[in-house]
């Protein structure tokens, strides 16, 4: 009998034809994987990845650490702790979302007992998405304001205060009264009698730059603390609708849309990093910012202090994106023989000469601002908000055409931050894809859509009057320390439960053997070198935890308490999922503890032709339900 052939709009599945423009509109014709679909292009994964990795971190951040710690010696426990730390860690969650093609919940079928680590990374990816993306909306409202033909905060306007200037203010000196009598009064009295201070007698104290009052008072309307929660600001509620209407837009047909979306998101901030530091190189005392930040002012001494080096491994960790869920979840559509090890090379030594980058084109503009205004670069240098909304605005609106060079800016830091949004969601909409498989590809533009607009109510706290306070509490307990403890129970449960050897093992089914000597250096870091660097890190955030403030504003009891409430709200799912694991094992305690150490019977790598002699006896990936729990001896239930 002759085989049923099918014209080229449709796709055949033995007796089964399904026409292109399907309900499952994200699976490619030619993908490898019918059922989750692949990355149209190897370009569209890699400059996801980029784009996932290189964020708001390495421009406002990496420069600041850079040049408090040293400067161009920063770059040396940089350098060793992206080898100990950073790239084997990447190595190892690319190769994990490759080999089995999951989320970074289902991965966990892998080590059952381990399934809460998977569900922690993703919910604290939630909780930072909410307010990732208020950051995104706070650089649309700067983008728009700068469509003037002043920038709104280049001088001390209406909304200012008498605190306003950019050079010292008086505070206090002495005048002379109608009686000849000499007296000393505060900057008030004398400017509401209409007098004048003696000369010599003035005390003064640093003015508040317009940006700094325009950051405070117009953009964020911030109120005295988080007990006064306000009224919602309308535009920074608007700019946040915005910013996720974006998202949803470039994700509603999964990777096949954000993989297109990502060729202008992820190349556009270096064009206009570039552009800012061929500028920024004109300018009087770009050479003086610069050498303060990598050059004449390096300082090797500082190498020998242990803060450097912590500083240095954490940059590293949070700025490579590892342990959040996003790496295993992009990695997760790459086809079967993807070399991961390449990419994830590439990706690493891209993000880290990125952040290099960014910070000459940081500290020029900032040397330039420090020359005009007669101060030193480290009077001038700020991280965090302050580099993004105040300092680096301040410069920008001394320049000429300052409006022009505001928007490049700010567009910039718009793309970065699309770019780990976009992975961020994906990281939630691929793990409810492999939880509920067929709802996604009847009503995957939906839920992706749902998804958005449940963060986006969410995320209207955070752009009320008190709304910074909110931004920074979540960063500070759920961006810190649960992330750390992810990544040190994912590399031991790996490496040491599951077995380093037979990991080494599935991705060589990838990438082809190798010889030993190539896994030496892996191997030493996987076993024995990350793990004690993550735990040391660990321990050294949970001794110098502070409770939070923001402006040196303290946080009230209930809002620390909050805090910690969000943070145990995503770890407490590691225990809760072992006992669940545990209770429903079979045997006595010991066997089902030991049963639940053990790979599930679906674990393995997705498509059947991809199995080979190792894993012949694998239950189909997509039967989680009636054959994810493992036996007492740990073998594979027959199907």
């Amino acid at each position: 009998m002759d085989k049923l052939k099918c014209p080229s709009f449709f796709k055949c599945r033995g007796k089964e034809k399904v026409t292109a423009s399907s309900e499952n509109f994200h699976v490619g014709e030619n993908d490898e994987n019918q059922d989750r679909g692949n990355w149209s292009k190897k370009s569209d994964y890699l400059l996801s990845m980029v784009g996932y990795a290189v964020g708001l971190g390495n421009v406002w951040r990496f420069p600041y650490l850079t040049y408090n710690n040293g400067g161009g010696a920063f770059l040396i426990p940089y350098a060793i702790m992206l080898a100990l730390a950073g790239l084997p860690l990447f190595f190892l969650e690319c190769s994990l979302g490759q080999f089995a093609s999951l989320s970074p919940v289902s991965i966990w079928r892998i080590l059952p007992l381990f399934q809460g680590v998977g569900i922690t990374m993703v919910l604290i990816s939630i909780f930072v998405t909410i307010y990732y993306n208020v950051i995104i909306a706070y650089s649309l409202y700067y983008m728009f304001a700068s469509f003037q033909s002043e920038l709104p905060w280049k001088n001390c306007s209406s909304w200012a205060d008498q605190n306003c200037s950019r050079s010292p203010i008086v505070i206090h000196c002495n005048v002379s009264t109608n009686t000849g009598e000499i007296i000393r009064v505060n900057r008030s009295w004398v400017y509401n009698n209409s007098l004048t201070c003696i000369n010599g007698s003035e005390a003064y104290q640093p003015g508040q730059l317009p940006s700094e009052q325009y950051w405070n008072k117009v953009a964020l309307q911030r109120s005295s603390g988080m007990d006064e929660t306000g009224v919602i600001v309308w535009y920074l509620a608007l700019c946040l609708l915005l910013a996720w209407l974006i998202v949803g837009a470039a994700l509603f047909k999964g990777i096949k849309s954000s993989g297109k979306v990502v060729y202008f998101t992820a190349i556009f901030p270096y064009v206009v990093l570039l552009i800012l530091l061929i500028r920024g190189a004109t300018l009087e005392g770009a050479s003086k910012g610069i050498s303060y930040y990598i050059g004449a002012q390096s300082n090797f001494t500082k190498l020998r202090e242990a803060e450097v080096w912590k500083d240095a491994a954490t940059q590293i960790f949070y700025s490579l994106s590892v342990a959040w869920g996003g790496l295993v979840a992009l990695s997760s559509y790459n086809k079967f023989n993807n070399n991961c090890f390449s990419d994830a090379i590439v990706v690493c030594l891209t993000n880290c000469l990125t952040s290099v980058f960014a910070g000459f084109a940081i500290f020029s503009i900032l040397g330039h601002m420090a020359h005009i205004s007669g101060k030193e670069v480290s009077q001038v240098v700020k991280s965090g908000f302050d580099l993004a909304f105040i300092a680096y605005p301040e410069a920008l609106a001394q320049l000429p055409g300052g409006p022009f060079w505001s928007i490049l800016f700010f567009f910039m830091l718009l793309t970065l931050g699309l770019d780990s949004q976009f992975a961020s969601i994906e990281t939630i909409t691929t793990t409810i894809q492999d939880l509920f498989p067929k709802l996604m590809k009847k009503m995957r533009v939906p839920i992706t859509l749902g998804c958005c607009l449940v963060l986006f109510l969410l995320g209207l706290v955070c752009v009320t009057q008190a709304g910074i306070y909110w931004v920074h509490l979540i960063d500070h307990f759920c961006a810190g320390w649960g992330i750390l403890i992810a990544a040190i129970l994912e590399i031991i449960g790996i490496i040491w439960i599951y077995g380093g050897n037979r990991f080494i093992e599935d991705i060589e089914m990838m990438i082809g053997a190798k010889r030993w000597i190539f896994w030496l250096w892996w191997r030493a870091c996987w076993f024995v070198i990350t793990p004690l660097l993550l735990i040391a890190i660990l321990i050294w955030s949970l001794v110098k935890f502070h409770r939070p403030d923001y402006a040196q504003i303290p946080y009230p009891d209930w809002g620390v308490a909050l805090g910690w409430c969000m943070i145990i709200f995503c770890i407490i799912w590691i225990p809760i999922m072992a006992i669940v694991k545990i209770i429903q094992a079979e045997g006595s305690i010991f066997q089902r503890f030991v049963s639940c150490c053990r790979p599930a019977s679906n674990w393995g790598p997705y498509l059947e032709r991809h199995r080979g002699e190792r894993y012949k006896d694998m239950v189909d990936p997509k039967k989680e339900t009636d054959h994810e729990i493992p036996t007492v001896s740990g073998s594979r239930k027959p199907e």
